[in-house]
């Protein structure tokens, strides 16, 4: 198993991200560009609305995959290769089934399209055989993904990361080239089925590679302790997973029904580069995730919940700073990459930025939350977050159209687990009161607006009217936002702890440069 530390596998983790998503995101603009050149604007609504609905299919997965990998992580830091195999013989099984039920599903909702799109887009294909594909991307991953799970478990996440990536960069590639020659929306979604399945097959070789104990066969089954934390972890996702696609998928369907595809296409532009954002701060997350779970399967409660302060801070800066980019930027950024008829009102902007920063803001207490096994605490509120969210997305929807649906998202996130998400990791987590927590959010979030004001400012003063002027937006958007969070978080112990740490793996780095070089000195020397 992984002997190597928690810092190093989360770097390791965290680097292969950052370089992938960057390179993959470069190759995202031009896809997204060759795609609305040579597709009409109704494809775009199109992959939105289908993606979406697939999303809540996923539903049927029923948090078996979290739960299995936090089941994992006690076995993997003991090395009990008898455990990991019962483990994952029930999560190969499981998620098998689950793939058949999605397919089934899938199918059983085709007939229902023409009522979820009322105005049938002006394309040459076939919606229910567009369909066929993105159903068919979602059921193939269920029967290989259970693969992925133990490399990610084990701290490894940068392999799969490194192999995702390759995969998805060749599939880019492909798909433009799939665009520029034929102008064919079938051969485009052909080459995403292909590579799909391609790295799905990749990943369950490399697999096998690292953990050959995994094909060897037994009779053993899970005690019946195990087996009855699992079921009722599993319970309590399942209840967290409906709620979560509830909440985040239902928008483009009523998006759709009030506004009409082409809604969804001009909005979809805007979540692609957000999302691209959200991606890339999220390789964080997604790289310290089994080093925190490994954390708190060996640390104490202090040690757990120091490190989540640092982490929640780390957390503030990348999304405070990343919500201030999307008000001041998006709209420029839109206009000169494919034009001013492509152009939503501010107030969408902001309302988007809002929705950014409050699911951001989330991170830290989610990794914790779901490391830690807190499983069943909130997941009835999450609910309630569900039905707020379809309720007033309807409401508002009518009047307001695109930014009362999106503001009907930010309202029912408000009221219900943006608070109770932390509070359930400070109760039963740290055992401790979680109100430092909040007095901390709100702090956080006057610092945000103090810097958002004054960066607004500052930038308004630059008219973007070319590709020059809008990287220099950029520029001073970076560094106006970042000096003055220095400015105002310099006296926290958050911010010193990064700056040591930073200086200790600089001078780190130093002395190996240097011994390295004078070895090389003496050996020249023949000392």
């Amino acid at each position: 198993m992984n002997g190597q530390s928690r810092t190093i596998n989360s770097i390791k983790n965290i680097m292969t991200g950052f370089v992938g998503q960057l390179i993959q995101t470069v190759l995202g603009f031009l896809n997204r560009t060759i795609f609305i050149k040579f597709l009409a604007t109704e494809y775009l609504g199109i992959s939105g609305l289908f993606s979406n609905i697939l999303s809540m299919l996923s539903l049927a997965e029923l948090g078996v995959g979290t739960a299995i990998i936090y089941a994992l992580y006690k076995p993997l830091s003991e090395n009990n290769e008898k455990e990991i195999s019962i483990l994952m013989r029930f999560y190969a099984k499981a998620y098998r089934t689950i793939g058949c039920i999605v397919g089934a599903m899938g199918l059983i909702l085709m007939p229902f399209l023409n009522v979820i799109i009322k105005d049938a887009p002006q394309i040459n294909e076939n919606l229910y055989v567009l369909y066929c594909f993105y159903l068919f991307n979602t059921v193939i991953s269920y029967f290989y993904s259970y693969k992925n799970s133990i490399i990610v478990a084990d701290q490894k996440n940068y392999i799969s990361s490194i192999t995702s990536y390759a995969i998805s960069i060749l599939q880019t590639i492909l798909q433009i080239s799939v665009l520029v020659i034929t102008k064919n929306f079938i051969a485009y979604l052909m080459v995403q089925a292909i590579c799909t399945l391609a790295f799905n097959i990749i990943i369950s070789r490399i697999s096998d590679k690292l953990y050959p104990f995994l094909k060897v066969k037994t009779n053993d089954k899970l005690d019946i302790d195990e087996k009855r934390s699992l079921v009722k972890n599993i319970k309590a996702l399942m209840i967290t997973k409906l709620s979560g696609v509830l909440v985040n998928n239902t928008d483009n369907m009523i998006i759709t029904y009030f506004s009409g595809l082409i809604t969804v296409g001009l909005s979809s532009n805007y979540t692609m580069l957000i999302g691209i954002i959200n991606t890339i701060l999220n390789q964080i997350f997604t790289g310290i995730t089994a080093s925190v779970g490994n954390l708190n399967a060996k640390e104490s409660k202090e040690k757990r919940k120091s490190f989540f302060e640092i982490i929640n801070f780390a957390n503030f800066w990348l999304f405070g700073f990343s919500a201030i980019g999307i008000i001041v930027l998006i709209n420029d950024v839109i206009n000169i990459w494919i034009g001013s008829k492509y152009i939503l009102p501010i107030n969408i902007t902001i309302i988007l930025a809002i929705n950014f920063y409050m699911v951001g803001m989330q991170n830290a207490v989610w990794t914790f939350k779901n490391t830690m096994g807190l499983f069943r605490y909130g997941r009835y509120i999450l609910l309630i977050t569900a039905a707020f969210n379809l309720i007033l997305s309807i409401v508002l929807g009518k009047y307001f159209g695109l930014f009362g649906i999106l503001l009907a998202t930010a309202i029912s996130r408000g009221l219900t687990n943006v608070w109770y998400d932390p509070y359930a990791v400070y109760k039963y987590g740290f055992e401790s009161k979680s109100i430092e927590y909040f007095k901390r959010y709100l702090e956080f979030f006057i610092i945000l607006l103090v810097n958002l004001l004054i960066t607004n400012f500052i930038c308004s003063f630059i008219i973007v009217d070319g590709v020059l002027t809008l990287i220099l937006k950029v520029i001073v958007c970076i560094l106006i936002s970042n000096v003055i969070f220095l400015v105002l978080l310099r006296k926290k112990e958050e911010l010193k702890y990064f700056k040591n740490f930073i200086t200790n793996m600089l001078n780190s780095l130093v002395s190996k440069v240097l011994v390295k070089n004078n070895n090389i000195i003496l050996l020249s020397k023949g000392e």
